[in-house]
């Protein structure tokens, strides 16, 4: 499995991102925190993590489902990820979000330095070149509070639409590695 570079780039306006933190003073020493609930550190940013994509079990067909997982590692100081990643998927000119994987409870978690988290894109594979699949080129992604997004190359084939705009494509929140 070969990891992909991910290059970090200027905020995109559609990506305008709220941050969930704030102090934690009980020295618990809980890695994930619950939705509300207060955490340790400022939000991450974008620039402060390295990010590795894979493991990717990619769909062989369209019409099969495929996981994309991206690795986040601080290499900073202690800092919370909040909820989901806004991930936009783009061909050429279109560009359609990724839905919120339904399953997932939002959650905001304290990353330690070197500590490591992940999200993963889940999508139906469209048929190339088909109306109702969009070419996908590139995946951005954002975090929550901050002024800068990253991406990386697609290279897992088309991802079918639900309907116009709306990709089979979903994301999960983020997890700490291990979890």
């Amino acid at each position: 499995m070969r990891a992909v570079p991910i290059t970090v780039t200027a905020l995109a306006a559609a990506l305008l991102l709220t941050a969930c933190s704030g102090g934690d003073d009980s020295g618990s020493g809980d890695e994930g925190k619950a939705a509300g609930s207060p955490a340790t550190g400022s939000a991450c940013a974008a620039g402060d993590l390295g990010q590795e994509v894979g493991p990717v079990d990619a769909a062989p067909a369209a019409g099969d489902t495929g996981n994309v997982t991206v690795t986040l590692t601080n290499k900073g100081k202690e800092c919370t990820l909040a909820g989901f990643p806004q991930v936009i998927l783009q061909a050429g000119d279109d560009s359609v979000p990724a839905v919120q994987d339904e399953a997932g409870e939002p959650q905001t978690l304290t990353l330690p330095a070197q500590g490591t988290a992940t999200f993963t894109i889940t999508y139906v594979r469209g048929k190339e070149g088909d109306e109702k699949s969009l070419a996908v080129k590139t995946v951005k992604y954002g975090l929550a509070d901050v002024s800068s997004t990253a991406d990386f190359p697609w290279a897992y084939g088309a991802v079918a639409l639900k309907s116009k705009g709306v990709p089979d494509a979903t994301v999960s929140v983020f997890h700490l590695a291990g979890d």
